[in-house]
């Protein structure tokens, strides 16, 4: 899965960024709305690192994102 799913998921996505970056509020998800660029600058904030440091953990979450919907897909079909 690529970001561009992700954030066309949006709303069904966001419990799960609530999970992995849990200082974002409410108001900064819907004002993030799917945007790549906006999460990591807020993490950045929220969390005061480095944008290299966000954007991997943005990476991670995505590659992670992944593989949690395959699983979920495939308990699903079974």
């Amino acid at each position: 899965m690529n970001w561009d799913q992700i954030e066309g998921k949006w709303k069904q996505s966001v419990g799960k960024v609530k999970e992995k970056w849990g200082k974002l509020t409410d108001d900064d998800l819907t004002a993030i709305n799917g945007k790549r660029d906006q999460l990591i600058g807020k993490i950045q904030e929220r969390y005061g690192i480095a944008k290299d440091a966000a954007q991997k953990q943005v990476d991670e979450f995505t590659r992670a994102y992944q593989t949690d919907v395959v699983v979920q897909t495939r308990a699903k079909r079974a």
